[in-house]
């Protein structure tokens, strides 16, 4: 009789650290540099678009955006003529995912996802995303989204409210990261499971705001370390299977380029005026583009108007492809949510989403952390505005505003997209900066592919029996 072959599974650990790539890992990482030294690192092949929520959902899934269909972190809704950014619903990734592919095997396989994205109404047994309360009055106050419901109540009571606005926007710092290595070690102590996948963004702040300039970065960098210390400390000695990895490395930029007012120059664009401000009118507009960092989707109305928009981008400075949906293919990111040209940046050049031309008649969440209202991707919300004098105090009064329960904005953020010095998306650079897959799993290769991570995850776990 032939054997029939069984799988065991063990307990695993994922720890995604957002940026991190070789370039980073030496004299402001010592625990981290030591550790690499045991263990056995790959190479991960940059894919696109290389971005936090295409990037982890291939991973999850071992499928390209092309089949998953997460062709960014937002993207244009064609039947409600609306950009749609940082949604958090796990149904919105069309693949299975590595734990469901588990617990077909073994129905006592749990899953612990710990701020990986699209968290939400997911089939993992816990887990715990970033999610605000919006108040009717306009207030946003700090809080989270968890699976079980009460794990949110006990997580706050045990380690403080969720630390939101350290998680991203002006005042983003390790606090955030902290909280959810700290919230990680907890759900493990309770719960055990057998998956727990937790994501540390701390170095996406400083990369984008300084790019990978040491003089200002060296402080991070320490950080970081330290909080992978606490963590892969605490799982060695529960005898957990740890992998460590990276989505993205993020490569030195100093080049916007304002997509949608070129297109807006060419009469394509379209906006709709309220009170003194514009709006970006997709549904109105001929062409537009969803800008994500140094990639961006543009959206065409006709496909009439296709050629055109392809004949005045090939003679914009700082734009390295010009993908239709046939050359997209190649790239595994032709799917109905992709725009009818994806553009891909050269290395020092990423794309705003700003389609004003005075800055008088920006939209009133430009200057404010609005992830969700922005047509596109903003990292200046990383920043406050340097040409205001006193900005800070001026922010210590708005927060004083809204403790006293008065209506306030938070209008902060510069409009000078100068101030990046970092970006991400892009398929090109040095190795230097690719993003890196680390376990004790010895390979012959250098290099491997995104969709490969998941079955290195897969194997890390699992063992024939």
């Amino acid at each position: 009789m032939k054997k029939v072959k069984t799988i065991s599974f063990q307990k695993t650990v994922v720890i995604d650290v957002v940026g991190l790539s070789n370039n980073l890992i030496g004299e402001f990482t010592p625990f981290l540099k030591d550790y690499l030294k045991k263990k056995h690192t790959l190479f991960v092949k940059p894919m696109l678009p290389a971005l936090t929520t295409s990037s982890q959902s291939t991973y999850l899934t071992g499928k390209w955006p092309k089949e998953h269909g997460i062709v960014g972190n937002g993207w244009y809704d064609r039947d409600d003529a609306e950009v749609k950014f940082w949604k958090q619903s796990n149904h919105l990734v069309k693949a299975e995912k590595i734990w469901e592919r588990a617990k077909k095997i073994d129905p006592n396989f749990t899953c612990s996802k710990m701020f990986w994205w699209y968290n939400m109404y997911s089939s993992a047994d816990y887990s715990v995303t970033p999610r605000p309360q919006y108040h009717a009055d306009g207030v946003k106050a700090p809080d989270c989204y968890s699976h079980p419901p009460e794990l949110r109540e006990e997580l706050q009571s045990e380690l403080g409210q969720f630390p939101l606005f350290n998680f991203w926007g002006p005042n983003a710092n390790i606090k955030s990261t902290q909280w959810i290595a700290d919230a990680t070690i907890s759900v493990d102590k309770k719960y055990n499971p057998t998956l727990t996948l937790v994501y540390l963004p701390h170095l996406d702040y400083c990369l984008q705001k300084y790019g990978p300039d040491f003089s200002h970065i060296q402080k991070d960098l320490l950080e970081i370390d330290s909080v992978l210390k606490q963590l892969i400390s605490y799982y060695e000695k529960k005898d957990t299977k740890i992998i460590l990895l990276s989505e993205y490395g993020i490569t030195p930029v100093s080049r916007p380029i304002h997509i949608n007012r070129i297109l807006r120059e060419e009469g394509l664009l379209a906006v709709r005026s309220e009170r003194w401000y514009e709006l970006l009118d997709p549904g109105a507009s001929l062409a537009f583009a969803v800008s994500d960092h140094q990639l961006a989707h543009i959206y065409c109305k006709d496909s009439k108007i296709i050629n055109q928009v392809t004949n005045l981008l090939q003679n914009v400075d700082g734009i390295s492809l010009i993908l239709d949906k046939k050359a997209q293919q190649k790239y595994n990111i032709d799917h109905e949510r992709s725009g009818d040209l994806v553009l891909v940046a050269d290395p020092d050049s990423w794309f705003t989403y700003y389609h004003w031309f005075d800055d008088q008649k920006a939209p009133d969440y430009a200057r404010l952390v609005d992830i969700h209202r922005k047509p596109g991707y903003d990292p200046c919300e990383m920043f406050m505005d340097p040409k205001k004098p006193g900005i800070k105090v001026r922010a210590g009064l708005k927060l004083l505003r809204k403790k006293l329960g008065f209506r306030y904005l938070m209008d902060v953020i510069p409009l000078d997209a100068r101030l990046v010095k970092g970006s991400h998306g892009a398929i090109h650079g040095q190795k230097d900066f690719y993003p890196i897959f680390v376990s004790e799993l010895p390979s012959p290769k250098k290099e491997i592919s995104a969709d490969k991570v998941y079955d290195l995850i897969w194997e890390q776990m699992s063992s024939g029996i």
